[in-house]
């Protein structure tokens, strides 16, 4: 007759095992929370750099202007036509994202007043 505490603690060591796991799911998870969020801000203060060099603002405004919105992130620039258009690109603001490279991109274009 088998012993009743013989499967005693295999509760614990199986729980022991997939609690690592599913943490890493869970940060993992917030990680790409926090980077949608970044992505988001990220479009927004595109746009008004976009609106900003529109109105004739000079580059450095448009750049002060984001470093304002999202802190640090390289800015380019270009005229399509009419248009004008933001282009950013920041590293990710979840560390564990940054460090294997992970970039945020945005853009936005604003009409330029055809000139």
């Amino acid at each position: 007759m088998p012993s009743p505490w013989g499967d005693r603690g295999t509760v614990t060591a199986e729980f022991a095992a997939v609690v690592p796991a599913v943490l890493l799911v869970l940060a993992l998870c917030l990680g790409a929370v926090q980077v949608s969020g970044q992505q988001v801000r990220l479009v927004g203060a595109a746009a008004a750099a976009a609106r900003s060099l529109a109105r004739g603002d000079g580059d450095d405004r448009a750049a002060g202007l984001v470093r304002r919105l999202v802190g640090p992130a390289s800015m380019s620039t270009e005229r399509q036509g009419d248009f004008i258009c933001v282009r950013l690109r920041a590293p990710s603001a979840f560390g564990a994202f940054a460090a294997v490279g992970v970039t945020v991109t945005a853009g936005s274009c604003a009409l330029g007043g055809g000139g």
